[in-house]
């Protein structure tokens, strides 16, 4: 509980890397859950420097602010957490055309895999990964 009396609320960017239809995801270490490379920002960074770090932290891919565009943010009950509390995940969509589209991500020190996924693996996605796909299903960006 935050000091308010209210449940807490993580706030997290995370990466919108999209490839033939299907979206970047990593596999956290010894878990079957699937997230988006991302995570907490540090208390000196802004969403996009939090994006552009945790991004090469989970998959070594180099990007900088202006390799990402705002996509939203879904708020959802967070995963693993605390009953009632919820995070409010910033979305980063990778531009097209940059050096991400050939960029290949590795899992890091951080997590087992890096995946491809489409909506069909929303049942190994938390909330917040389950809406992230809904609305990049909507915007006609994964299968």
């Amino acid at each position: 509980m935050s000091l308010q009396g209210h449940p807490a609320t993580l706030r997290v960017s995370a990466l919108l890397l999209v490839r033939d239809r299907r979206v970047l995801m990593v596999r956290a270490r010894m878990r079957d859950v699937l997230y988006l490379p991302g995570g907490k920002a540090e208390p000196h960074e802004s969403d996009v420097e939090a994006v552009v770090r945790e991004a090469f932290e989970e998959t070594g891919l180099r990007l900088t602010a202006d390799d990402v565009e705002p996509f939203g943010t879904v708020t959802e009950p967070a995963h693993g957490q605390a009953p009632g509390t919820m995070v409010a995940m910033a979305l980063f969509l990778a531009r097209p055309g940059g050096a991400l589209d050939s960029a290949m991500p590795v899992a890091s020190a951080e997590v087992d895999e890096v995946e491809w996924v489409t909506s069909a693996d929303a049942d190994r996605c938390p909330p917040a990964g389950v809406e992230t796909l809904r609305r990049l299903v909507a915007a006609e960006l994964i299968d």
